[in-house]
């Protein structure tokens, strides 16, 4: 059973595509790296998919109901905006919302849970909106991961994180893939979608272009017509890791 299917799907701005008949399918246990240039779709078609952009073709979550929606599917957008100087706890614990009053104690275990990975415990009584904006970051990470959601969709998550961050994050991302959740996660940092990803779905224009393993996609004739670089995969002894190499002109 998949967690998210996509069929068709097409986001159109007057008559111009934003997407253009993509499907796709993402199925429990997988990190999907959402890749491609700015502009590409890739926020479009992640709001389409949730129902929060109108649209043509099909998206799994739309057969739902709002409410039954929230608890299949968390969404971390790529806008960071904390309203309110509440603590990061009384934050993280609003990801509880879609289950309930967000007082019980399996609320409480989702809201430590979701405050330990992201290494905020400390944190916990401090105000948010005092925090750094990184910091500020990982709040709302944990927020989303506090909704236990068996998807959970995150619109470049990592920008500005400090290395240590980021590479934090997306090794949350792989354990809760290994809990057998899944996870759509759109990047613009092609070492670490190759590093971290299952598998990726490379964009341009609209376009889903290519579809597979991080050496599949990130081939040289991709990364050449979408995004205009070189790169290669380098061995190491931790592993192969891509490497943007240069600008082609």
């Amino acid at each position: 059973m998949s967690a998210l299917t996509l069929r068709d799907l097409t986001v159109k701005r007057g008559d111009c595509p934003v997407v253009d008949n993509v499907s796709l399918t993402i199925a429990p246990g997988e990190v999907v790296g959402l890749i491609g240039p700015n502009g590409a779709g890739k926020t479009t078609l992640m709001r389409a998919a949730l129902g929060l952009l109108r649209s043509e073709g099909s998206s799994s979550l739309l057969a739902l109901g709002p409410a039954e929606r929230a608890r299949a599917a968390a969404w971390l957008p790529q806008a960071r905006e904390i309203a309110w100087p509440v603590s990061v706890e009384t934050l993280v614990r609003l990801g509880r919302m879609p289950h309930g009053a967000g007082t019980s104690p399996t609320d409480d275990a989702a809201v430590h849970a979701a405050l330990q990975r992201c290494g905020l415990e400390s944190f916990r009584t401090r105000s948010a909106t005092a925090l750094s904006g990184g910091e500020q970051a990982r709040v709302l990470i944990a927020r989303a991961l506090a909704q236990d959601a068996p998807l959970l969709l995150a619109d470049e998550p990592i920008a500005g994180l400090d290395p240590a961050a980021q590479i934090q994050i997306m090794e949350v991302f792989q354990t809760l893939a290994g809990e057998g959740k899944a996870v759509l996660v759109s990047l613009h940092d092609l070492g670490l979608a190759a590093r971290h990803c299952t598998r990726l779905v490379l964009l341009h224009r609209g376009r889903l272009v290519a579809e597979g393993s991080p050496r599949d996609v990130l081939a040289a004739q991709h990364l050449a017509a979408t995004f205009g670089i070189s790169g290669a995969f380098v061995e190491t002894p931790s592993g192969p890791l891509f490497q943007t190499l240069e600008v082609l002109r």
